[in-house]
């Protein structure tokens, strides 16, 4: 995963301001991946490997019986349909695809239908990358209020050492890569003190601006 993610060019130097709030003077760009589509394939297929017999060594063996797979818009709705696609080419059954919309109030809902696929079915929630959980913790909570038995979650890129309860404590949570970057609550940043201006062309650091700090 880290060398794909270089091979793409999504590693950032500079000052940036994740979801989160939090400053960094690096960024995982992860959005770049997505215009390769072998490489997006790629990571999905080791997503797919590690919830399916058919992965070997990378399941343990174990099947898990992913009948659905969801992420959170934009990018992790791009994630599932790929990662459903390897699933079934795996299973030998047919896995479908979904993802959650934005609610406009910080959260998620399961529309268009999406519902009605999930429910009562098992299934995978999977993100690009994850700093706090938030993003996985919503969406694993609108999931099950639809009916879904979440039998797991996974990230390509685990960024702040998230762990399961993070992430609303499903049976499963893995990350693809563990990366550790530096970085600082707002109040407390390096980069903001030594006068480095902020990024506004990646990351969040246009309405970290627009709020005036």
């Amino acid at each position: 995963m880290l060398a794909l993610l270089q091979k793409v060019g999504a590693f950032r130097s500079g000052h940036f301001v994740f979801t989160s709030g939090r400053h960094s003077g690096s960024y995982v760009l992860k959005d770049a991946m997505y215009a390769y589509t072998r490489e997006t394939s790629r990571a999905c297929r080791a997503i797919a490997e590690r919830f399916s017999a058919g992965g070997g060594s990378s399941s343990g063996g174990k099947d898990f019986g992913v009948e659905a797979v969801i992420g959170p818009a934009i990018g992790a709705a791009i994630l599932s349909q790929w990662t459903a696609y390897h699933l079934s080419e795996l299973t030998g059954r047919e896995v479908f695809a979904v993802y959650a919309d934005k609610d406009g109030k910080g959260g998620f809902v399961i529309k268009r239908g999406y519902d009605q696929v999930i429910n009562g079915k098992k299934t995978l929630v999977v993100e690009d990358l994850t700093t706090t959980g938030g993003s996985i913790k919503k969406v694993v909570e609108a999931a099950r209020a639809a009916g879904a038995d979440v039998i797991g979650a996974i990230a390509l890129v685990n960024r702040g050492e998230v762990k399961r309860k993070d992430v609303g404590n499903p049976p499963v949570f893995q990350q693809l890569l563990n990366l550790q970057l530096d970085s600082w609550e707002e109040g407390e940043c390096e980069l903001c003190q030594s006068g480095i201006p902020v990024n506004t062309d990646v990351g969040h650091g246009k309405e970290f601006l627009a709020r005036g700090k």
